[in-house]
C-alpha cells in the first residue's frame, strides 16, 4: 500500500465529507490516487447506505420554501435516525436543496422525486443524493411527504 500524507486524507475528506479514517483507508487502497479514492468512498459508501436502509427513523425535520414571487410553495419532511443528525446544518442544507427541487421539478409523489435528475447537476439522481448523504451521515434518511402548492392550482 502506497504511504498517504495528512494534507491528501485532508483533501479528500473536504471533498467527499466522508470520515478522516474512511479517507485514509481510500487513500492506502488506492496507493494514494485520489480520484480512484473517491470512486472507493462512493461505492463503499453506497453499500453501506443500502444496510441501513432497514434501520428505524424517529427524528428529523420540516422544510419549507416559498418561491420568491410567493406563487409557489412547498413543504419536504425529511427523516433521520437522531436528534444530532437533525440539527446537522448540512442535514438542513440537503432538505432546502429538496424543497427547491419540488419547486421546480413538481414530482407527484417521493417515489417520482426520487427518479428526478438532480437541478444542481442532471448527471445524478435525487435518489443518489440521498443515498451520499446516507453515507456521509451515517444514519438512515427517508423522504417523507412533499407538497407543493402554486397558486390556483388544485
Amino acid at each position: 500500500m502506497g504511504k498517504v500524507n495528512i494534507e491528501q486524507i485532508k483533501k479528500l475528506r473536504e471533498e467527499t465529507g466522508a470520515g478522516v479514517m474512511e479517507c485514509k483507508t481510500a487513500l492506502e487502497e488506492c496507493q494514494g490516487d485520489e480520484e480512484k479514492a473517491k470512486i472507493w468512498l462512493k461505492e463503499r459508501g453506497l453499500e453501506k447506505a443500502d444496510k441501513k436502509a432497514q434501520r428505524e427513523v424517529k427524528a428529523g425535520l420540516v422544510s419549507a420554501y416559498t418561491h420568491t414571487d410567493g406563487k409557489v410553495g412547498v413543504l419536504v419532511e425529511v427523516f433521520c435516525e437522531t436528534d444530532f443528525v437533525a440539527r446537522n446544518e448540512e442535514f438542513k442544507h440537503f432538505a432546502h436543496e429538496l424543497t427547491l427541487q419540488v419547486a421546480a421539478m413538481a414530482p407527484k409523489d417521493t417515489a417520482e422525486l426520487l427518479e428526478q435528475p438532480w437541478i444542481r447537476d442532471e448527471a445524478r439522481k435525487i435518489g443518489d443524493l440521498l443515498k451520499e448523504k446516507i453515507a456521509q451521515f451515517g444514519e438512515n434518511i427517508v423522504i417523507g411527504r412533499i407538497f407543493r402548492f402554486k397558486l390556483g392550482e388544485d
